[in-house]
C-alpha cells in the first residue's frame, strides 16, 4: 500500500502547520480588511516554513459562530481560496484548506481554485449535532463534487468529531467508525482530542492505527513533550495551538516553537 502522506510531503511523519485566519469579511468579528488578513496569514505561513514544517493548512477559524455547511457565504470560500493560493506561492509548501463548520463541498471548491492538495473534514460520513445544529453526512455530495470538479484533492477526515456528537449513538465501536470512514472515501484518518489543542489520547491513536488501512494523523494537541509517544503510532500530525506564541491559539506563530517541535520530529524520523 502506498502512503499518500509520503507522496504529498516527501517525508515520513509529516507535520502540517496551521495558518489560522482572522475573522473574514461577512463574519461578526471582522475588523480587518482582506489585505491585512492576507499579510498576517503570510507572516504565519512563512514562519512555519522557516521553522521546518512539511505543509500548511489554511482555515477560517476566526469566523465564529460558524455557519452550517451549505449556509457558508460565497465570500468566505473566495477569500480562503485566494489566501491559500498566495500562501502556497509564497512558501512552496504543500497546502490544504478547511472551511468551518464542516464545509466540505465549500473546501473542495476552494481547493480547486487555490491548488490545495487536501481538505480536512471534521465529520465526513456521519450525521452529528453541534453548536451549528444538525449537520448531515458530507460524503455523498462531496464525493460527487470531487467528480464534477475533476480534482485530485485528498480527504483528511476525523473519525470522532471534536466539537459535536454523532447522531447515531449506538454506533459506538471505534473500529467500525474507522472502516466506515475509509469505505466512504477518506484518504487519511485523523485522531483528535476532545477540543482544539487538547492532547489526542494515546489509546485512541493506537486503536485507530490497528484498525485503519489508511494513514493516521494526529489532529490536536501534539507538542514536543508527547510527540515521540504519539508519532510512534501515527503517521503525521496537524499542529496549530502549540506553534503559537505562548501556546495561545489567538497569537501569531512562534518560529522558535516550530523549530523546537521539528527538531524532535526529525530525530523521530531517523529511527523510522
Amino acid at each position: 500500500m502506498s502512503n499518500i502522506l509520503e507522496e504529498l510531503f516527501g517525508c515520513s511523519k509529516p507535520i502540517i502547520g496551521m495558518v489560522h485566519l482572522q475573522p473574514l469579511p461577512g463574519s461578526p468579528r471582522c475588523v480587518e480588511e482582506v489585505e491585512h488578513i492576507l499579510e498576517n496569514a503570510l507572516r504565519d505561513a512563512e514562519a512555519l516554513e522557516e521553522g521546518g514544517v512539511d505543509g500548511v493548512q489554511v482555515e477560517n477559524i476566526g469566523d465564529k459562530p460558524f455557519m452550517k455547511p451549505n449556509e457558508i457565504t460565497d465570500e468566505a470560500v473566495t477569500i480562503v481560496a485566494a489566501i491559500a493560493r498566495e500562501v502556497r506561492r509564497a512558501t512552496g509548501l504543500p497546502t490544504g484548506v478547511f472551511i468551518l463548520a464542516n464545509g466540505i463541498e465549500e473546501s473542495l471548491s476552494a481547493a480547486a481554485a487555490s491548488g490545495a492538495k487536501w481538505i480536512r473534514a471534521n465529520m465526513y460520513n456521519l450525521a452529528y449535532i453541534a453548536d451549528e445544529g444538525f449537520v448531515e453526512s458530507a460524503a455523498p455530495r462531496a464525493e460527487r463534487r470531487k467528480t464534477n470538479l475533476n480534482i485530485d484533492v485528498k480527504i483528511f477526515a476525523d473519525v470522532v468529531v471534536k466539537h459535536g456528537s454523532h447522531l447515531i449513538t449506538k454506533d459506538t465501536q471505534l473500529e467500525y467508525k474507522v472502516k466506515r470512514l475509509e469505505e466512504t472515501g477518506a484518504d487519511a484518518i485523523i485522531a483528535s482530542g476532545e477540543r482544539t489543542g487538547a492532547e489526542t489520547p494515546i489509546d485512541r491513536v493506537r486503536q485507530i492505527k490497528q484498525t485503519a488501512a489508511k494513514p493516521v494523523l494526529i489532529g490536536s494537541g501534539l507538542t514536543p513533550e508527547n510527540a515521540e509517544k504519539l508519532l510512534k503510532y501515527a503517521d503525521g500530525a496537524i499542529v496549530g495551538t502549540y506553534l503559537k506564541k505562548e501556546g495561545n491559539l489567538q497569537n501569531p506563530v512562534d518560529i522558535n516553537r516550530v523549530k523546537k517541535l521539528m527538531q524532535i520530529v526529525k530525530k523521530i524520523r531517523e529511527n523510522v
